[in-house]
């Protein structure tokens, strides 16, 4: 486990409502399953617990379109994380095709021009552009890989697409907690910084690489946390949920 997820273990047991709340809202749950039918089952089982939902590609093909609609009826709020890459002016249709669906989140991935075209898509609605950095399952060995200089850390390239998506005009960025820190210090509440790869102490890596506590990514100004499996595959996915969002709230306690 990373020293970034052995940072400090959370002191719950002063924690306000008002915390609690602020918590619930900045968690978003992964709905990372293969059918519809069992992500409604959970949405259903969490209730009130969670009010935030990431639908991915692994429901796209199976009615995700239709259950995201399925969500926003719910008064939930949707994070369509699709991660458009195209040509600008399929960016840009498709973009606006989001808007005026309701969604609340959606990656895009790419160059600055694709993510000028997905914000010009956006235009005065209220959808949130998010820009893909670098995966947190990848490390600098997958970055290489890629065609990046040996030279260059992750962090390194998570900072430069950052500024890229700034100039561009995106809202946020998806960065793992190891980045947020920096990304705070030179951007500030500018640019959002969304954070998947939370694992809680004690949770299997599973495939991601570059992770952190639901504590310490809160702590390093992490703005939302996107969790899946510690939750969806949990015993008691409501118990789970509820202790996570408990162990943020401490994080903002702390303050």
């Amino acid at each position: 486990m990373s020293a970034v997820a052995e940072l400090i273990r959370p002191d719950t047991n002063f924690v306000a409502d008002e915390q609690l709340q602020e918590a619930r809202r900045r968690l978003i749950v992964a709905l990372d399953f293969d059918t519809v039918e069992s992500a409604r089952e959970l949405v259903e089982a969490l209730g009130d617990e969670v009010e935030f939902y990431k639908v991915g590609l692994g429901l796209q093909l199976a009615g995700g379109d239709q259950f995201a609609r399925w969500l926003k009826d719910l008064k939930k709020k949707v994070f369509l994380d699709y991660k458009y890459y195209d040509i600008g002016e399929t960016i840009k249709r498709a973009v606006s095709q989001a808007a005026e669906f309701g969604v609340d989140f959606l990656t895009v991935h790419g160059v600055s021009g694709i993510l000028e075209s997905a914000v010009a898509g956006r235009g005065n609605s209220d959808l949130k552009i998010l820009s893909v950095t670098v995966l947190t399952s990848m490390d600098a060995k997958d970055i290489q890989e890629m065609g990046f200089p040996t030279s260059m850390s992750v962090e390194e390239l998570v900072v430069h697409r950052a500024r890229n998506a700034f100039k561009a005009g995106v809202d946020g960025v998806i960065a793992s907690a190891h980045e947020v820190e920096k990304l705070k210090n030179e951007f500030e509440d500018r640019l959002m910084v969304v954070t998947p790869g939370i694992r809680p102490l004690g949770a299997s890596l599973d495939d991601q690489k570059r992770i952190a506590t639901p504590f310490a990514a809160v702590r390093s100004g992490a703005d939302y946390l996107v969790i899946g499996r510690p939750i969806t595959k949990a015993r008691n996915p409501v118990e789970s949920a509820h202790e996570i969002v408990v162990e943020m709230a401490s994080a903002l306690a702390a303050d």
